[in-house]
């Protein structure tokens, strides 16, 4: 546990989704399978503060986001969200949009590789929250839909123009934004919006295997890999080697990088510590 978590204690329970963390692998199911895990203000609220109080500890080394029953999540609320916001002035406006914004930031700025388990539909900032996830596994049922156009908004909500043509290109994302089409599971795959496609109703268990592979491994290599990738991205090739030398004289300086050498040489498999 990190010394500097805060002084505020850890919250006992979540209104809107479901939590479970077992030997470092953090589970947060959306539950509203009634409503194909329609995502309220109370739901955004929650997955950024949460996902803000794992960052501050040292218990969790992965995370899997999935969803209860049919599907992934169907995006905004209609009722809930989309019309509650007619009856909103440009400042509330802005700052539901600028929370939705900081749930993603706060996907890839934790400290942890996140896992979306992807079945059935995953449609506008369902779309989304499976995006900034740092690895997509989905069953065959999975099919994902940008729909913000759709309803008449940009395509470029909560940092999907910024993340979709770094995975897939801009041809493939202009497509996905634009028109907002259903990208079924096959062609997720074939245009690298996927990790891994599973067997039919895999996607939980795959997802979990992925994560606990994760959770067994060098923690603070992954993280400052995940730090790196998002780091990186919209930086020149100078920049980003000097920042990798920095990083890796770091690193060098740790218990983990000595412990590989000492299992190395004793011909043992290395006990990560993730310092």
């Amino acid at each position: 546990m990190s010394p500097f978590t805060g002084s505020a204690a850890p919250t006992p329970a979540w209104e809107h989704l479901r939590l479970t963390v077992d030997e470092g692998v953090a589970t947060v199911t959306l539950a509203r399978p009634d409503k194909l895990n329609a995502l309220t203000f109370g739901a955004y609220a929650d997955l950024r503060d949460l996902l803000a109080e794992l960052s501050r500890t040292r218990s969790v080394r992965a995370l899997v986001l999935g969803g209860e029953g049919r599907g992934f999540c169907s995006g905004g609320d209609v009722d809930e969200i989309i019309g509650a916001t007619l009856a909103m002035d440009t400042a509330q406006l802005l700052d539901f949009n600028r929370m939705t914004g900081q749930v993603v930031r706060a996907l890839r700025e934790c400290p942890f590789p996140v896992v979306a388990a992807v079945h059935g539909v995953a449609a506008g900032a369902g779309a989304v929250l499976a995006l900034a996830a740092d690895f997509r596994v989905a069953d065959p049922s999975a099919r994902f839909a940008f729909l913000f156009t759709k309803v008449g908004l940009s395509g470029g909500d909560m940092g999907a123009a910024y993340l979709l043509p770094r995975v897939v290109g801009l041809g493939h994302a202009t497509r996905l934004l634009m028109l907002g089409e259903p990208v079924r599971a096959p062609e997720a795959e074939r245009i690298g919006l996927l990790s891994e496609v599973t067997d039919e109703g895999g996607a939980d268990e795959a997802a979990a295997a992925l994560a606990r592979r994760i959770a067994e491994g060098p923690a603070l290599a992954y993280a400052q890999t995940k730090a790196l990738l998002t780091a990186e991205l919209d930086m020149p090739l100078a920049a980003s080697v000097e920042l990798d030398a920095a990083t890796q004289a770091l690193l060098m300086n740790g218990e983990d990088y000595a412990e590989f050498h000492a299992a190395f040489t004793a011909k043992r498999t290395p006990k990560w510590r993730g310092r």
